[in-house]
């Protein structure tokens, strides 16, 4: 089979296409037949080694956590899916035309595999942030740098939870935060006064990693009402930096129900072919996403 693998740490000009032998569905496991894949800025995160150390990795490695695709191998002990089930969630090296999921739940109906591809991670980590911060109903949120994936996700949970939400992003993104429901403002110059201007901040989260940490904590008034998950030096600052997913399995089913219901549509800003994986990488670490990028197979 055909996937994308790196040799060495570096820019996305490590990624090649190779030829490698196919993975099985080991126990609790299923393996896809992969139609698409979710690129995620953790992706080439991993590609660049910033994880060596606290995550090694044995190189040559695959890249990707997140696909959906059509089950073709059930695992031991695993129940519930048969062969032929068209499935998204989270496993390894999914950038690839077989890939092998721990986590996974069946796609909601009217759902396209490249829509459902960009789902897994980005659900999970909203959910995550939006617990951690501990905002709660009636209160108000900002989000720094929400027009991506998890900002997506984020502005449309914290909406459906009765959570009021502020959103930043470049100005060609405002009109598509206003539509998932956030009160929308520029980043640059400015932008601490014009948030002030919208109303009282009860918590942030920095999803960008544009250093706007001490910002955020002016405008919160508490570093403990602050969450990363982008800036490394968070904790300096004694802000949480929030990396460690929590229940994927239920993040995908949370997923699942809001789709279902309407609540949660995350846009694919663009597609790319496994052989265009590299350029996949470079425009998510450019940043100025709308939505989700995915990787077709």
């Amino acid at each position: 089979m055909k996937r994308v693998s790196f040799a060495e740490f570096g820019g996305p000009d490590v990624l090649r296409l190779v030829d490698a032998e196919e993975p099985h569905a080991g126990p609790g496991q299923v393996r896809i037949a992969v139609r698409a894949a979710g690129v995620n800025p953790v992706d080439w995160r991993i590609r660049e080694g910033q994880f060596r150390e606290s995550h090694p990795i044995e190189l040559p490695a695959g890249i990707g956590l997140d696909a959906a695709g059509v089950v073709d191998e059930v695992g031991e002990g695993v129940e519930g899916v048969e062969i032929g089930d068209h499935v998204f969630g989270e496993g390894s090296s999914t950038y690839a035309e077989f890939a092998v999921l721990s986590a996974w739940a069946r796609m909601p109906e009217g759902l396209t595999f490249e829509e459902a591809a960009g789902y897994p991670s980005v659900v999970e980590t909203a959910l995550r942030v939006i617990r951690e911060v501990g905002v709660q109903p009636g209160q108000t949120l900002l989000v720094s740098g929400a027009s991506g994936g998890v900002g997506s996700a984020v502005l449309q949970i914290a909406r459906d939870r009765g959570i009021a939400v502020i959103g930043t992003a470049g100005a060609a993104n405002q009109d598509y935060l206003r539509s998932l429901g956030a009160v929308a403002t520029t980043y640059g110059e400015g932008w601490v006064e014009r948030v002030r201007r919208l109303g009282q901040v009860d918590a942030a989260l920095d999803l960008a990693g544009s250093g706007v940490l001490r910002e955020l904590v002016e405008l919160t008034g508490d570093p403990r009402k602050v969450v990363s998950i982008a800036d490394l030096g968070a904790s300096d600052l004694g802000i949480r930096f929030s990396g460690v997913a929590g229940s994927v399995p239920a993040a995908l089913d949370e997923a699942a129900r809001l789709i279902s219901r309407g609540k949660l549509h995350i846009p694919v800003e663009k597609s790319y072919t496994l052989a265009e994986a590299a350029a996949a990488h470079a425009d998510s670490h450019a940043g100025h996403t709308r939505g989700r990028r995915v990787v077709v197979v």
